[in-house]
């Protein structure tokens, strides 16, 4: 008999511990190579764990357990032969083929009686006005035909002295967060503690971009096979910034400033684990089809659980689009070890004041969380400014010129 001891792999640089989320067989199972047998959650994202062999499997580990790793967590029993599988063979003799008995006269009536509103069971309008009353149908004594609960029923129903509301039932749960929750949970707050964070604030008209994306949409997503979306030019106006204010894409290391040449995005992405952040790697050297593309790459990985560690790492500076669900205006926590974070929200159709009149535009406010050990109100003033500018000027700022020719090839159309 040959027994293989499967471990946690690392999963990344600093990761000592998993918690295992799920099982996804159950002991006995044959598994086979490659298999997923099981997703684990580490403090920056979820994995999945593939069989390394095949075989019977044997697990060592619950779900909801932190394991470290190289900690045994199953055993795959190489030697074990696959079952073959049982199919279900229906005969002839397996079909009902008898015609049913006459009903007696009894067994109608039943049947008939249960084509009518149950005793006790309450009609339309009068189940409406209990639930406004909060009270609960079993507790009236209906005067209906079968006993229903009529309108009459509830609206003259008076809850007896002493009696027990009905919201007196409600249950609560106790859920365990998971370890990738709990992780995000410390961030959070010791970015609070550990940080001197500000957030300033700005609002960008989206005419001109609403004007280029009417223009051009159909013809980016049927040549590139991606939508032209807003966090392409948002992302080629942040690298833009960046450039001009380094300082904000910086971070602190003990003692130390550390300043960076090259411009990693973070993008904030909703999974089904909660939020994840990838990253977009030198961003300020791709195309509006390269930063759409690796984004929606990005999105169905993390939609899919699939990102990886490497993945999730490495950001310099994040941009977090609550916009998405209906968000007007909030103040973005940092993503550390960085310094700032950008937050995209709503787009509204607000009055404002152009040459002198007031017309509508589309208007989005803007929010850049930094922290102000490392940049200074002239920095992060000046970034969210530039990239203001870039957003509301886009033809001639981030693509060249206002031409139709500059737009395409920068559009690579």
């Amino acid at each position: 008999m040959s027994i293989l001891e499967m471990k946690v792999p690392s999963p990344g640089e600093s990761i000592s511990e998993v918690e295992i989320a799920e099982w996804l067989v159950k002991d006995g199972d044959y598994v086979d190579k490659d298999q997923a047998i099981a997703e684990v959650d580490s403090d920056k994202a979820t994995l999945e764990l593939p069989a390394e062999e095949s075989g019977i499997i044997t697990l060592k580990a619950e779900e909801g357990d932190v394991v470290q790793v190289g900690q045994v967590v199953c055993l795959i029993d190489m030697g074990a032969e696959k079952p073959k599988a049982q199919e279900k063979k229906t005969t002839p003799k397996e079909v009902e083929t008898e015609t049913p008995k006459a009903l007696s006269n009894d067994t109608e009536k039943t049947i008939e009686k249960k084509k009518t509103y149950a005793s006790g069971a309450a009609s339309p309008a009068a189940k409406k006005i209990l639930a406004e009353k909060e009270i609960d149908a079993s507790q009236v004594k209906g005067t209906g035909k079968d006993g229903r609960i009529t309108k009459e029923d509830a609206e003259n129903y008076t809850p007896a002295m002493g009696s027990v509301p009905s919201y007196a039932n409600r249950g609560t749960e106790r859920k365990k967060l998971s370890s990738l929750r709990r992780r995000l949970a410390e961030r959070l707050v010791s970015v609070k503690n550990e940080t001197a964070m500000l957030t300033t604030f700005n609002e960008v008209d989206m005419t001109e971009i609403f004007e280029l994306r009417k223009k051009y949409k159909e013809e980016f997503k049927e040549k590139h096979g991606v939508s032209l979306g807003f966090m392409s030019f948002f992302t080629k106006a942040v690298t833009r910034a960046l450039q001009e204010y380094p300082e904000v894409n910086s971070m602190i290391d003990g003692d130390y400033k550390v300043l960076h040449d090259f411009m990693d995005i973070s993008v904030a992405v909703s999974g089904p684990k909660g939020l994840m952040v990838p990253v977009v790697r030198n961003a300020e050297m791709l195309t509006f089809r390269g930063i759409e593309q690796n984004i929606r790459d990005l999105a169905i990985k993390v939609r899919d659980n699939k990102i990886s560690i490497d993945e999730m790492t490495g950001g310099t500076f994040t941009i977090t689009n609550g916009g998405v669900f209906g968000s007007m205006l909030s103040t973005p926590i940092i993503n550390p070890p960085q310094s700032a974070i950008l937050g995209m929200h709503n787009i509204v159709e607000r009055p404002v004041v152009k040459n002198g009149g007031i017309s509508i535009a589309p208007i989005m406010y803007v929010a850049l969380s930094y922290d102000h050990r490392v940049i200074d109100g002239r920095e992060s003033v000046g970034f969210l400014v530039a990239v203001k500018e870039a957003i509301e000027n886009p033809a001639e700022i981030l693509m060249g010129g206002n031409d139709d020719s500059s737009i395409r090839r920068a559009l690579e159309l």
